[in-house]
């Protein structure tokens, strides 16, 4: 059953998301590019846009860098918002009212779907039916994208959720942060997806990978690690080498990314 749709604040700054987008960009080239069969038609779909349509208008331009041709089309399920986004469309570029289920129930090939800074409101017990929606519509090998940000976009958490044969899959949960806070893991808690953001107490796997990201900042600061960056480098390499399913790509971590990706995918909360 679907989560029923409420209205957001939807104040959303103009690049809010460019950490999210850089990352797509680089990490999902081969998502972005992708033009055989029905990938020609694939559109990227922002779903809960906000008063403004920024960010998707912002996606559109670096994403069609890779994708001249990409179809993008901004959902929000406030029609007033909706209809006052129409004024930017253009050939490739739509805006459409709705909520999770619209590309479904519109029939749109889906490559991309994003769902940023939306459940925060929701319930814990609706996310599972949320992220169903939001994968429906994506072809095999698509992405769902749900998270948090913070105001600024300096501090990032979000679900990586696969279309695979087996049904959307909890593939990764994506961490950033550009250093403007300083770094500590704890930083990340109050915007880890509404799913786990309070569920790091004992016995939950959120909570045992944070201790294990604490005591490699720790230890990397016992080392000399005292400089954000430098902090966050290391204990994020420590925590690949003791922990496993932790990105040690130098391109990530030089740029304030923390990728989890453990193999049977991002556990799911054991009280919901």
């Amino acid at each position: 059953m679907t989560p029923p749709e409420r209205r957001t604040r939807g104040r959303t700054s103009r690049s809010r998301l460019r950490a999210l987008d850089a990352y797509l960009y680089r990490c999902e080239r081969a998502l972005l590019e992708r033009q055989d069969g029905e990938w020609r038609e694939a559109a990227f779909v922002d779903v809960g846009f906000g008063e403004h349509p920024w960010t998707t208008l912002e996606s559109a331009e670096l994403f069609r860098e890779l994708n001249p041709t990409l179809p993008v089309i901004g959902v929000e399920a406030d029609e007033g918002r909706a209809a006052a986004a129409a004024r930017h469309e253009e050939a490739l570029t739509r805006f459409r009212h709705g909520g999770f289920d619209w590309a479904s129930t519109a029939g749109q090939p889906v490559r991309l779907v994003r769902a940023m800074n939306i459940l925060r409101q929701y319930r814990d017990e609706d996310v599972a039916a949320a992220h169903a929606e939001l994968g429906r519509a994506l072809l095999p090998g698509g992405l769902g994208v749900e998270g948090s940000t913070d105001v600024q976009g300096g501090i990032t958490v979000a679900h990586l959720l696969r279309r695979t044969p087996e049904g959307l899959t909890r593939e990764a949960l994506l961490f950033h942060t550009d250093f403007h806070h300083g770094f500590a893991p704890v930083l990340f808690r109050d915007w880890l997806p509404r799913d786990l953001r309070r569920r790091v107490q004992p016995e939950e796997p959120i909570h045992a990978f944070f201790a294990a990201w604490t005591e490699a900042w720790q230890q990397a600061r016992e080392q000399g690690a005292w400089e954000p960056r430098s902090a966050f480098q290391q204990s994020a390499l420590q925590l690949a080498a003791s922990a496993g399913g932790v990105s040690a790509d130098a391109w990530l971590l030089e740029r304030g990314y923390l990728r989890w990706q453990p193999s049977g995918g991002v556990p799911r909360p054991l009280s919901i």
